[in-house]
Order: C-alpha cells, then structure tokens, then sequence
C-alpha cells in the first residue's frame, strides 16, 4: 500500500494518475492548503520541504521499512521503477522521458506555478510579474507543440513525462491562455484526458476543497495568506 499525502490540485494529480495507470494500491491522506494542514511537524517528518505531493511507500522493493518520496518527479521516477512501467527501458527513449520530464521540473511547472500566483494571487497590480511569467508559460507551451507535432507523445510513447505534464494544461484558462493555435498539444491533451486512469485519479482527487484552487482570482484571508505564501509557511521550514 501507497500513502499519498495529497490535496486537489495538478502537482497531486500527477502522482494519482501514475497510481491509477499502474494499479499499485494506494490511498489518500488529504490536507487543506489553505489551512496550513500540511505545515505540521507530523508532515514534515515525510517531507522535509512541506509541500504536497508526498508518498510512502509501505511496501518497497528492498522489503525495508516505510519509504517516504517527495517532489512530484522524484515520485514519478520512483513509482515508474517500482512497477516497471512508463519509462521506456531502452538508452535513447529512457533519456528522451528523463530530459522532457526534467524540462516540466525546470520549466512548464514553476513559469506555470508562477502565473498563477501574479495572475490569481497577488496583489492586483502586479502587471510585471503578470507579462514576464504568463509570456514564458506561452513560450513553453509553444516548446510542446514543436516536439508533439513530431512525435505523439513526449518520449515518443506515453509515460510519466506525459503524466508530469498533462495538469498544467488542464488548467491554462486560469491564467488567460488557451490552446487555440497549439493543435498537436491540444490533441495530445485529449488523448490523455480520455484515458479511464486519468479519470479515475480526477474523482478520487475530488474533494469538497476543489473549488478553493480553481477560482481565477482568489482572495485570501491573512491566515490563508500566511498558511500560503507568508510568515506560517516560511516557518514551518526552519529547524526546531
């Protein structure tokens, strides 16, 4: 049995829908984000950092006790080589899911992750911040359609680059994009979204906290904010 330490949001779809396409058990272990529930000490003995995503593993390949993993790429990769499946076994396509999956780490997640904050949680106003991410988050989905016109899936067949990937373009309305002018990226965003895992990790996510991170602009109490962005999230990190 997996633990997923989750909430409702597309960094923890990923990790479900890996989940649901290799048929490892799993359960979930919810949190409320805007609560600060995953800012306790009891959490951040999984994961030192005090986001979500985070799994243990109750029953790891070297038959040792619980292992915990977390960062939704490591967690992927972990999960692709305990159940032997969507990362190709060959040099070059092996190398070509690690490179697009470090690409989604490095890029597509934090330039979307970050228009996101200046377009839906910032203070209004923020017209820099809004143009410098939303314009990169744009360039990199223009990245995706050049390689997806070449070929139907990142790696060439679907795994966990795909996986790693696939939310954040679920969710290119909140932040004022779309994919009008970007065919391949929007077919291949269709051919994933009816795939029965995928939809089988949506309904599990879906909790009665869903609405609360798919407002467009969401305004924050200052104990959302805190638990959030500011001084309780930030002190949750420091050694005690």
């Amino acid at each position: 049995m997996i633990d997923l330490h989750c909430v409702a949001t597309g960094n923890n779809l990923k990790i479900a829908i890996m989940l649901e396409e290799t048929g490892l058990p799993y359960r979930l272990v919810r949190y409320e984000m805007f609560a600060g529930t995953h800012l306790e000490p009891a959490f951040r003995r999984i994961n030192p950092n005090c986001k979500l995503p985070a799994i243990v593993d109750h029953a790891p390949v070297d038959h040792g006790p619980p292992f915990s993993v977390f960062e939704s790429g490591a967690i992927l990769t972990y999960l692709a080589e305990k159940s032997g499946r969507f990362m190709p076994a060959d040099l070059r396509g092996r190398s070509l899911c690690q490179q697009w999956l470090a690409w989604q780490i490095a890029g597509l997640g934090p330039m979307h992750g970050q228009a996101h904050h200046f377009v839906r949680y910032a203070p209004e106003g923020q017209t820099y911040g809004i143009e410098r991410y939303r314009r990169e988050a744009e360039r990199l989905l223009h990245v995706m359609e050049y390689r997806l016109a070449e070929a139907p899936y990142l790696a060439g067949v679907y795994g966990i680059a795909d996986i790693a990937c696939f939310p954040w373009i679920g969710g290119l309305g909140l932040i004022g994009l779309g994919l009008d002018d970007l065919p391949a990226v929007s077919d291949w965003h269709d051919r994933i979204a009816a795939r029965p895992a995928v939809a089988a990790a949506r309904a599990a996510l879906m909790d009665e906290n869903r609405s609360l991170y798919t407002r467009v602009r969401a305004e924050l109490t200052p104990e959302q904010w805190s638990a959030m962005f500011g001084d309780r999230m930030h002190a949750a990190s420091r050694i005690r």
